[in-house]
C-alpha cells in the first residue's frame, strides 16, 4: 500500500531507499563502449563538470538552517549528483574522451548561488535542475547509443524526485513573506529558467538535435515546465515523497 509523507525524515528514507535499490542494481555495463558523435560528447563534459561537486556550500547553509532532518536529506541529495558526476566520467571514458577540468559557465552557476542564503542558492540551483529534467529525457529518448540513454535514463530518475524535494523546502522558505512577494520572487525564477533554457539549446543545439530536439523544443518544454514548480513554490500545496513497498517516487 502506497502512504504518503510530508517530513524530511520520509525525504531521508526516500533518498536512502533509492541508494540501495541503485547498489542493488549495480551499474551499467561500461564494457559496452559508447559510440557519440563530437557534438554530444562536448555537451555531455560540461554536464559534467556541472553535476560534479562537493555540495559544501549548500550543506553549510543547510546547516546553518536549523533543520537536522533537512541536512541529513540534503546530504543524500548531494551524493546522488556526485553519482551523476561519477556516471557521466564514466560514460564518457566508454566512449574514449576526457572529462573537463572545468567550465567558466559552471564556474559563474556556482558562485552566483555562493552569494547569498540557502532559499537563493536553492532556487538558483532549481534552475538547473529543471534544465536538466528536459536535458536528460531528450537524451534517454532519443541518445543515438544505447548506454548514453541508459545512463541518462536513471540521471533523470533522480531529478524527478530531486525536484519536488527542492519545492518542499522552498515552499517553507518562501511562506513567510507576503503571497504578493512570493509571487514576484517565483515570477523571478521563472524568467532565470526561461533565460537558462535559452543559452543552454543555444550551446547544446548540436547535441539536442543528434537526439532528435530542437532548439526551440528544448527551451519550450523547460520554461513550460517551470510553471506548476512555481506554483508550488509560492502557494503549496507542499509535495509528498510517496513511501511504497518498491521504488519512492517524488509526487
Amino acid at each position: 500500500m502506497n502512504v504518503i509523507k510530508n517530513s524530511y525524515e520520509d525525504w531521508t528514507r526516500d533518498f536512502e531507499t533509492e541508494r540501495e535499490r541503485r547498489a542493488a542494481l549495480g551499474d551499467p555495463d561500461w564494457t559496452r563502449g559508447a559510440r557519440l558523435p563530437r557534438a554530444l560528447v562536448r555537451s555531455l563534459q560540461k554536464f559534467q563538470v556541472g553535476e560534479d561537486g562537493d555540495g559544501s556550500a549548500l550543506l553549510a547553509k543547510a546547516g546553518r538552517a536549523g533543520n537536522p532532518s533537512y541536512t541529513a536529506a540534503a546530504r543524500l541529495f548531494v551524493a546522488e549528483e556526485q553519482n551523476h558526476a561519477r556516471m557521466l566520467a564514466l560514460l564518457l571514458a566508454a566512449a574514449g574522451e576526457p572529462v573537463l577540468p572545468g567550465h567558466w559557465s559552471d564556474a559563474a552557476f556556482v558562485r552566483i548561488r555562493r552569494m547569498l542564503g540557502l532559499r537563493v542558492e536553492l532556487m538558483v540551483l532549481m534552475v538547473a535542475e529543471v534544465v536538466a529534467l528536459s536535458y536528460y529525457r531528450a537524451l534517454r529518448d532519443g541518445a543515438p547509443d544505447a548506454l548514453t540513454a541508459e545512463v541518462a535514463g536513471r540521471i533523470l530518475g533522480d531529478e524527478e524526485r530531486h525536484v519536488p524535494f527542492h519545492c518542499h523546502r522552498l515552499h517553507e522558505g518562501l511562506a513567510g513573506l507576503p503571497r504578493p512577494a512570493r509571487r514576484a520572487a517565483t515570477a523571478g525564477w521563472r524568467l532565470l529558467v526561461a533565460g537558462a533554457a535559452a543559452v543552454v539549446a543555444a550551446d547544446h543545439g548540436a547535441a539536442l538535435r543528434a537526439a532528435g530536439v530542437s532548439r526551440r523544443a528544448f527551451a519550450a518544454e523547460v520554461t513550460r515546465a517551470a510553471g506548476p514548480m512555481a506554483a508550488v513554490m509560492a502557494d503549496g500545496p507542499v509535495p509528498a515523497v510517496r513511501v511504497t513497498s518498491g521504488r519512492p517516487s517524488g509526487v
